[in-house]
């Protein structure tokens, strides 16, 4: 159990989501064989269902693992986006290349190596959805800069925003985890209380939070 939902809650809502065939499949597995962390089963479908539905055109992704969740968006978006990740592991890019060049899109979904809040500074575009699963003892930092990135109707989806159910309750923290979980909180307060943000927190996954302008 994740310790942000029910573990019969979990089990029946990844039931109800066909399994994936093919390269995703592949990757879905190698993941799991070799403990990289991807987006959860349901938190994927959830991801799919708002780009899909969002069809942005520009797409910012904060923390690329093995590409995964970049091809996701891509193929959910509809609209041929261009995706801008960032990653600064670079066994993970490597890893990365080779899977966005398994589905033909190495010009379509770019790599930027580096420290996330640094390439985040120097960033210029706008984009129509950000994409946050990186660092997450630093989600109120890169904040700023995704507001000043985003398109006037944009959105920002942040994943892991109550990690492990430790950003919720006291008795599930883990004293080496203490200062991700006061960041965290710090986020989640930060664009719930902005009048001129609206946001949504949601128990699916490890928590995800859906942030847009008023």
């Amino acid at each position: 159990m994740s310790g942000v939902t029910y573990g019969y809650m979990e089990d029946y809502i990844r039931g109800l989501i066909p399994d994936r065939e093919g390269t995703f499949k592949e990757i879905e597995d190698f993941a799991k064989e070799n403990a990289v962390p991807i987006i959860q089963k349901e938190t994927a479908k959830f991801l799919e269902f708002i780009v899909n539905m969002k069809k942005p055109l520009r797409i910012l992704e904060l923390g690329t693992a093995i590409g995964f969740s970049s091809i996701l968006m891509y193929e959910a978006a509809g609209t041929n986006p261009e995706i801008l990740t960032i990653e600064r592991d670079t066994k993970m890019i490597e890893l990365a290349k080779v899977n966005i060049s398994k589905f033909g899109l190495q010009e379509k979904i770019k790599i930027e190596e580096g420290d996330c809040l640094e390439i985040l500074e120097s960033l210029k575009d706008s984009f129509d959805l950000v994409f946050i699963d990186a660092g997450k003892g630093h989600y109120n930092h890169f904040l700023p800069h995704c507001l000043r990135l985003l398109s006037q109707d944009g959105i920002i989806i942040a994943d892991n925003v109550l990690f492990r159910g430790m950003v919720a309750s006291n008795e599930l923290v883990k004293r080496r985890k203490i200062t991700i979980v006061k960041r965290m909180r710090t986020y989640l307060d930060l664009v719930s209380n902005d009048e001129t943000l609206i946001t949504s927190v949601i128990p699916m996954g490890d928590g995800i939070a859906l942030t847009k302008r008023r």
